[in-house]
């Protein structure tokens, strides 16, 4: 265990930093798994442009990093593009 006061507030600020870099990430691997289960073309042009922002979100964030990000978004047009 740390005895330095300031390697205390490391450990009480990395965790929080940690949960919610947690939510962030789970939260739009959530949302591009229902996002790949969308059959409907107008369904996924609708929500597409929400999705590419939560990617981008967590990018700036650097809860992923910003090339991850891009790929990303590049596949998930090109799957909303080629469904009928």
């Amino acid at each position: 265990m740390a005895h330095h006061k300031s390697a205390l507030k490391r450990i009480r600020s990395s965790e929080k930093r940690r949960i919610r870099n947690r939510y962030y990430s789970k939260t739009m691997r959530n949302a591009i798994r229902r996002f790949r289960s969308l059959t409907s073309k107008t369904e996924a042009k609708e929500q597409l442009p929400k999705l590419v922002s939560l990617i981008d979100k967590n990018a700036k964030r650097n809860v992923i990093h910003k090339n991850k990000a891009g790929n990303l978004k590049s596949k998930l047009t090109l799957m909303a593009n080629s469904l009928s």
